[in-house]
């Protein structure tokens, strides 16, 4: 074994002072932070989005009018916000057939609650319906709108399992009625 060229250093050996002085430096940091607090940190969200969550239609008490057999009708996603911008939220929600297997297509649909609270929330807009053989994904609503991606088919040849069309859609409503329309560049394959 090879000799170190390098004396023994001295600060490399542990002694009593130092370990005093360790304890002190970590005292003086625990007292200096109970005495310069900062203010509590929280994660609750402004206010007016966790009444219109909480106010928002419950697709669960909604028929979507599907004819889906003996299979029940599935609410795959759901998310809330005003659409029209008339201080009440609306949930939008992607429904389908609880089929036992394959790729059943989504429907795609704005619920309100009626003002009267006792009545049963109702579908106000179909923004797309099962006929047209769609299923949905990156669906959200944010800022007033709602956005998905269309899954689809080229023609009727293609298998159910394997959608060869992809497209990037956006609701929202103008004039009275929900609009679509298609990003720049969002039409994909």
């Amino acid at each position: 074994m090879q000799q170190s060229a390098v004396p023994e250093l001295a600060h490399t050996q542990t002694r009593p002072i130092h370990w005093v002085a360790t304890a002190t430096a970590l005292a003086a940091v625990v007292a200096g932070s109970s005495i310069f607090q900062s203010e509590a940190a929280t994660a609750a969200q402004p206010e007016t989005r966790h009444s219109a969550v909480a106010d928002a239609p419950d697709p669960a008490a909604v028929d979507f009018g599907l004819n889906c057999g003996s299979a029940k009708t599935v609410v795959q996603k759901k998310a809330s916000g005003d659409l029209d911008g008339d201080g009440r939220p609306e949930t939008v929600a992607v429904v389908r057939c609880d089929a036992g297997s394959g790729t059943p297509p989504n429907g795609v649909y704005v619920i309100t609650q009626p003002t009267d609270r006792d009545a049963a929330p109702r579908v106000v807009a179909t923004l797309v319906a099962p006929k047209d053989r769609l299923t949905v994904s990156d669906f959200a609503v944010e800022h007033g709108a709602v956005t998905a991606t269309l899954l689809g088919y080229s023609s009727p040849d293609v298998p159910s399992c394997c959608p060869d069309l992809q497209q990037k859609v956006k609701w929202q409503w103008k004039n009275g009625t929900f609009v679509r329309s298609t990003p720049a560049g969002a039409l994909g394959v």
